[in-house]
């Protein structure tokens, strides 16, 4: 017998079925009828019954307490209609009796503020009611990111309206009724369908702040200039081929954009813009830049990929203030040597044009801190020494510099400057002018600039009669960037009523002393890439601080007299050993708007520091947290601020 059979006759429980063999009819199944039920899809047109589902009762009473009603994202497809009564009494309200509402006064009518804060963004709005007028009291209506085509004319008669933002909608054109808003103070159109703004919002008065950009608007109404409040100008991305001339009638403004557009030229008398701080024109058709006299205070100027053949020689001398210069990817084949006269420039980026040659008066730039030429035909520096960073090539044309000098028979004090440029310098123990100790600027350029700049001199001490001439000379910027100071000169006493800029950067500085309390005038103090580990007590007076600079020092806090300043708007202490964040502290600070905390020892943010929304800019990276993780910190300071308030227990 074989052994397949054997194990077949062995395996009893196991029966075989021929292939061939067909499979027995089994018996059909019984179904049960399938419920009858309507099938509702996940994405489907809202009803009207479900948007007024949203506006819920818990919602409607935290609007009637707090003035503020927020309907954000919530796929809206109507407003809720019972929204423009929010105002009125409601029905529970009228017919209870004075003791029920007392037993119960949160809910009574006394305790009911009118709405003056509507924020319906992100949903899918196509129109708004013309009910909207009920709402008079609103002061702030948020629309941006819906379908909005047009705006019913009756949001013209919310006269208390000061913050209207419909970014991201369809619009074409805005009711004629909006311009005539009285306290419209911003507004925000950006990211539409405009081809041209109405030239009646010339009688929007009132209004700072105007974005108007990503759209297809081609010129810009004459009349614009009749906006003299204005401080922020915004029209990226558009068509716009000329500026109207009235625009340097605008005396307040402060930030111009109109990058990614079609202009050829700027007007000639851009001066007028003393105010002006920040101007962006990059991705235009500009042929040459104007000379910039009067504007003493810009201190950005963003030119990049255009046309422009030369840098105004004057308009160096023009920009004292001047921080940040970006001229890459334009048609340059020289830089003056003029550009020394740009004694705060910190960012030069030139990459892209056709320069051959790098002055040498670059290296006399003490604050410059990036320096971009790559692209360019350099055949005087080597190129691993281009490739070495700024630092290096800055090295390089000092020595050369300092080569030319003794070839020429100058001393070291004339290097990386130009024989045709005014930087004057006085050697120690020698005098040019018969009244001047050593290594400082003559009276004529102390007159000129009204300021006190003396850097790369490896200064240990600055004589008191340099700060009582510099006072005489109404001197108001004292810079001793690169040096070997260990503290404040006390000469620096003498100017107390009149600096209103103090650069005390890069030098060897221990401690600040207790004088800096009588500067009742400064708004700017840089004291990063010291020693300094503490600061007085009596630091905390300096009300009229706006700026404070305590990078790359010693501290492993930030000292309590910081939290006193109560005019402080940017504080800088990155590169520390900071350890913990004072949000407490940081709460006083009312006007701080840009906290830079990058590299230090912070080991945990709390959560409560997503509700100082007074910050617009925070720099966190580079601390040992776990939370938030890299990622969010890369995405900007709304997602780290969004993150942190998710995060804030309930």
């Amino acid at each position: 017998m074989s052994d397949r059979a054997s194990k077949g006759r062995g395996n009893p429980t196991i029966s075989r079925i021929p292939r061939c063999a067909q499979s027995p009819r089994q018996a059909p199944v019984a179904h049960s009828p399938r419920p009858s039920c309507s099938f509702r899809p996940i994405f489907h047109e809202r009803s009207t019954h479900e948007d007024d589902q949203v506006l819920t009762q818990q919602l409607w009473k935290l609007a009637r307490k707090s003035g503020t009603l927020n309907l954000s994202n919530k796929a809206l497809a109507r407003v809720p209609e019972r929204l423009y009564d929010i105002n009125e009494a409601d029905a529970d309200s009228k017919a209870a009796n004075l003791e029920q509402l007392t037993i119960k006064e949160e809910d009574a009518w006394w305790n009911q503020v009118p709405l003056n804060n509507l924020d319906l963004s992100s949903n899918t709005l196509t129109h708004i009611s013309p009910k909207i007028e009920n709402l008079q009291s609103l002061t702030v209506l948020t629309l941006h990111d819906n379908a909005l085509v047009e705006l019913p004319p009756e949001i013209g008669k919310l006269e208390k309206l000061m913050r209207l933002n419909v970014s991201h909608n369809k619009l074409s054109q805005l009711p004629r009724e909006i311009y005539s808003l009285p306290e419209l103070r911003h507004l925000n159109i950006s990211y539409n369908e405009f081809n041209e703004l109405n030239p009646d919002i010339s009688d929007l008065h009132m209004l700072e702040f105007l974005d108007g950009g990503h759209n297809n608007i081609q010129s810009l109404p004459g009349g614009i200039g009749f906006l003299v409040r204005l401080t922020a100008l915004l029209l990226p991305y558009n068509h716009i081929k000329e500026l109207p001339p009235d625009l340097v009638n605008m005396r307040s403004l402060q930030k111009i954009d109109l990058m990614q557009n079609d202009l050829t030229c700027l007007p000639e008398d851009m001066g007028l813009l003393r105010k002006l701080e920040c101007l962006y024109l990059q991705h235009n058709d500009i042929l040459e830049l104007p000379e910039f006299e009067g504007n003493e205070t810009l201190s950005e100027l963003h030119a990049s990929n255009n046309f422009i053949k030369t840098i105004p020689k004057a308009m160096c001398s023009n920009l004292p203030h001047l921080k940040i210069l970006d001229l890459r990817d334009n048609k340059i084949t020289e830089l003056p040597d003029e550009l020394c006269l740009l004694r705060n420039l910190n960012r030069l980026d030139v990459s892209n044009n056709t320069i051959s040659v790098l002055p040498v008066t670059l290296s006399s730039l003490a604050h410059l801190i990036s320096l971009q030429v790559e692209g360019n035909p350099i055949k005087t520096i080597r190129r691993d020494i281009l490739q070495c960073g700024t630092s290096r090539i800055l090295k390089t044309l000092h020595e050369r510099a300092l080569a030319k000098a003794k070839e020429e028979g100058g001393g070291a004090d004339e290097a990386s400057t130009s024989p045709g440029i005014s930087v004057t310098r006085l050697r120690a123990g020698q005098t040019d002018d018969g009244d001047i100790p050593g290594n400082f600027p003559d009276r004529y350029k102390l007159r000129h600039t009204r300021t006190l700049a003396v850097n790369l001199e490896e200064l240990t001490e600055v004589p008191d009669q340099v700060f009582q001439i510099a006072r005489d000379e109404g001197v108001h910027v004292v810079d001793f960037a690169r040096n070997q100071l260990s503290t404040l000169p006390n000469g620096l006493q003498h100017m107390k009523d009149l600096v209103t800029e103090l650069v005390l950067s890069n030098n060897v500085i221990g401690y600040v002393p207790q004088f800096i309390s009588q500067f009742t005038r400064i708004s700017f103090l840089n004291l990063s890439n010291n020693l300094l580990n503490d600061l007085p007590t009596e630091f905390g007076v300096l009300n009229t601080l706006r700026e404070l600079n305590i990078a790359n020092n010693r501290f492993q806090f930030i000292p309590n007299c910081v939290y006193e300043l109560q005019g402080l708007e940017i504080l800088i202490a990155s590169e520390n050993h900071i350890k913990m964040l004072n949000v407490s502290g940081l709460q006083s600070l009312p006007r701080l708007s840009t906290l830079d905390l990058r590299n230090n020892d912070i080991e945990t943010v709390p959560p409560i520091l997503g509700n100082l929304t007074n910050i617009t800019h925070l720099e966190l990276v580079g601390n040992p947290f776990r939370q938030p993780r890299h990622q969010i910190l890369m995405k900007g300071t709304d997602a780290i601020m969004s993150y942190l308030r998710d995060r804030i227990p309930t």
